[in-house]
């Protein structure tokens, strides 16, 4: 019995280690604790490491682009904030440009409303100056040319091809350029009225030789009546200087060779192109009796085409005291206004025709109606133009 009881409890000792053996299931040891299992101990199979939850991202300021690349970390998905943009005292124009900084976007400012933005200065040009610019530094002070600048001769070609041939040259170079004698004949008016039952003609012409200084002037003018007695005529021999690059002081002598009795007179005037191309001819008479008149004529020519030309033109004429011998009477003594439609077959040729209104003023007006003539009156007109 003895012997029994020793035999039940040597087997009981030994069935945990058989079981091992003869494939009897036993309860599992329990996991080793996480702080004890190792990565080698798990792939042993010895433990099991629990699943640890995913690391929190890195904060911005320690987790960089590089290292989120590799792993080490995870970067917030929150945009960085845009980093504020420079002073305006350190940001300038070319810095902005080449992307070292960014300019503060100011609205636009209005030059003439005369308002600077905080921390500039006002441009008298552009309203405004940005910060950080600097005024162009001044030009440097110009000195008097070298001693060896006027060691030479005065002309470089004398030294080559001398004095004696150059001299010539030069003094034909000014002659060509604004000393050149130049001139021309023109007849403004060659033409035929009709107007009041009757057919009168009517010329005005003028001639000049010189330089565009000084000049020599030649001019007449008249009107008569098919038929009939010349009613007026007249030449004057003037000599005009230029006083502007516009208008000619002229003087000289007139003579009226018809009504009788004739008269001579002297003559002082102007003649030029006024302002919008109005060509002025202005002039002062006192005759040999000391009768003074003066005249006023202004045209201008309104181009159509390039030879279609529309020319208006009005002349006045005054006296200081009656002459009645003249039938003039003072003040204004009589205006006309005409128009004059000419087409330029060429510059220097060129027909017209036209409308022309004629008034007489005063005591004028009483010395024609007693000789039995109108005072004014309407008259139609045909004629050409040449110059050569």
């Amino acid at each position: 019995m003895t012997r029994l009881l020793i035999a039940l409890l040597a087997t009981t000792a030994a069935t945990p280690a058989l079981a091992q053996h003869g494939g009897h299931a036993q309860p599992a040891p329990a996991p080793t604790p996480a702080t004890t299992c190792t990565p080698e101990h798990a792939a042993m199979g010895h433990c099991t490491i629990p699943a640890a939850p995913a690391p929190a991202p890195a904060p911005a300021s320690t987790c960089t682009a590089e290292h989120a690349a590799m792993g080490h970390c995870t970067m917030s998905p929150t945009p960085a904030p845009t980093p504020a943009p420079a002073p305006p005292s350190t940001c300038t124009a070319e810095h902005a440009a080449m992307g070292h900084c960014t300019m503060e976007q100011q609205p636009a400012t209005d030059p003439h409303a005369g308002h600077a933005m905080p921390g500039q200065e006002a441009d008298p040009h552009a309203g405004h100056q940005m910060p950080g610019d600097q005024a162009a530094p001044p030009a440097p002070p110009v000195g008097p040319p070298p001693p060896g600048a006027f060691s030479g001769p005065e002309h470089a070609a004398d030294t080559v091809f001398g004095a004696g041939q150059m001299d010539p040259a030069r003094r034909e170079l000014i002659r060509m350029h604004g000393r050149m004698a130049t001139s021309r004949l023109r007849a403004e008016r060659l033409e035929v009225g009709f107007g009041d039952g009757e057919e009168s003609y009517a010329w005005e012409a003028d001639f000049f030789y010189g330089e565009p200084l000084d000049r020599v002037w030649l001019k007449t003018e008249g009107e008569g009546a098919f038929g009939g007695e010349l009613e007026h005529g007249e030449i004057q021999a003037l000599w005009g200087h230029a006083i502007s690059p516009f208008f000619d002081l002229q003087a000289g002598l007139r003579y009226d060779f018809a009504p009788d009795p004739e008269r001579a007179h002297l003559a002082l005037g102007i003649q030029g192109l006024a302002p919008y191309w109005i060509e002025v001819d202005a002039a002062a008479f006192l005759s040999d009796e000391g009768e003074l008149t003066a005249r006023i004529e202004a045209e201008h020519d309104l181009r159509i085409t390039q030879r279609l030309i529309l020319q208006p033109l009005v002349e006045v004429e005054l006296s200081a005291q009656d002459i009645p011998e003249l039938g003039i009477g003072a003040g204004l003594s009589t205006t006309e206004a005409g128009l004059r439609l000419r087409y330029e077959i060429a510059p220097e040729f060129a027909p017209y025709v036209g409308v022309e209104w004629e008034q007489a003023y005063g005591r004028t007006a009483s010395f024609r109606e007693a000789a039995g003539e109108d005072a004014g009156g309407v008259r139609f007109l045909a004629g050409v133009r040449i110059w050569f």
